[in-house]
């Protein structure tokens, strides 16, 4: 039943991107998962990123979107983090 899952896109900037040593990964979720579940997912993977969990934003698709978005097969998810100086 590979009709199950969704292949998702994930950019990675900042912490996210030295974490996983990457600036993309390519991942797979369940259908109707939440975007918020690709933050946890990073999170499971790399703890240290637990710092950033209340202050990352979610971009779908080049939109913010918020963390109860529904992915859908083929999304590109930007997880974003607070960018430091101005």
């Amino acid at each position: 039943m590979s009709n199950s899952l969704i292949t998702i896109t994930v950019k990675l900037f900042a912490a996210f991107s030295e974490a996983y040593g990457v600036s993309e990964l390519t991942l797979e979720f369940p259908l109707l998962t939440p975007v918020s579940q690709v933050l946890e997912r990073a999170i499971a993977q790399h703890p240290q990123l637990e710092q950033w969990r209340s202050v990352t934003r979610f971009g779908l698709n080049l939109e913010f979107v918020s963390p109860d978005t529904i992915l859908q097969d083929g999304d590109e998810v930007v997880l974003i983090p607070p960018v430091s100086g101005g």
